[in-house]
């Protein structure tokens, strides 16, 4: 039985209806997995005929392709138009495969919804892969932006944005909900393999009984929410803090929270078009700009005292 129990549907409808307009068309990523399976089916039970589906076939295994068709063969029978993409690389990557994988599955996932008309793409992001990545975070000493974990919404490409339907979900629900329609998911080595820190921190979690997935992801949507309202108090500081001096800008942190400092920093960073700093690099470069020093940082050059000044730094001599 491919449809699911209509009390998970009007569930999963509720769902997706907080994150995209109710009636409007979505892509669905699905790699085959039971996760994304059962996101295919949800889907297609909740808004029929408003529903298309894409598999990235990320060409790093001998089965990868024959696991894309099968999810073409799912979409099939439960009427969703289905596309297969593949990621071609020049050379395979000899280290960061896992995020370079992901780059791209999203570069071709936000292409083909330009391509299809589709302003919204759901994954499959569940409740305790939101546990998994507040761990990971918190081992890498990441603030309140990262803690907040995987957000519910977030633009993917100009045009098109990421949603996630079923970050209140959890793992075995789902798991459930496809045994239930007799489909055999992907089994992908890799979400076993120790090199990965998911899959170490998965695997803790297992054996860590006192940690409860459910307060985990509850602490991080608190900190999304945290991390939501700070944005909302930076905007109207910035209008007054961050001003513009020639080819400079000028910030003024007086009397401001470190966190808000930090986030004014951010700001000038964007508006002068530099790249936004790695976390520990920038840390250390606020440290010094409170202090009344001076460094260079993603391009410019950054004096500290009284108040900031930030202009491209001039290039270095040869």
């Amino acid at each position: 039985m491919l449809d699911p129990d209509p009390r998970l549907t009007a569930r999963f409808a509720a769902d997706l209806d907080a994150l995209v307009a109710p009636g409007a068309k979505v892509g669905v990523a699905v790699s085959g997995g039971p996760d994304s399976l059962a996101l295919l089916l949800l889907a297609a039970a909740a808004r029929p005929g408003c529903v298309e589906a894409a598999t990235v076939d990320h060409a790093l295994r001998p089965e990868s392709r024959a696991e894309a068709e099968m999810v073409a063969g799912v979409c099939e029978r439960v009427g969703v138009p289905h596309a297969i993409l593949t990621l071609e690389w020049p050379t395979r990557p000899g280290s960061n495969l896992q995020a370079r994988a992901r780059e791209g599955r999203y570069r071709l996932l936000g292409e083909w919804a330009l391509e299809r008309g589709l302003a919204t793409i759901a994954t499959a992001h569940h409740l305790d892969d939101q546990a998994e990545t507040l761990l990971m975070r918190l081992a890498r000493g990441a603030g309140v932006g990262g803690l907040g974990a995987t957000r519910a919404s977030r633009p993917l490409i100009a045009g098109v944005r990421l949603v996630r339907p079923l970050l209140g979900w959890r793992k075995a629900e789902l798991a459930a909900l496809v045994a239930r329609a007799r489909i055999r998911p992907v089994d992908d080595p890799s979400n076993r393999d120790p090199r990965h820190d998911r899959v170490r921190m998965r695997q803790w979690l297992k054996r860590a009984d006192w940690a409860d997935p459910e307060r985990l992801a509850a602490s991080a949507a608190w900190l999304n929410e945290a991390d939501e309202a700070l944005d909302w108090a930076l905007a109207p500081l910035a209008d007054t803090r961050v001003t513009r001096d020639g080819a400079s800008l000028v910030v003024d942190p007086s009397g401001v929270p470190r966190e808000l400092q930090r986030r004014l920093l951010l700001a000038a960073f964007a508006e002068l078009g530099a790249p936004r700093p790695r976390g520990p690099e920038f840390a250390r470069a606020l440290d010094t700009l409170r202090k009344g020093g001076t460094t260079t940082l993603a391009g410019l050059k950054l004096e500290g005292g009284a108040t900031w000044r930030l202009r491209p730094a001039p290039p270095r001599r040869k």
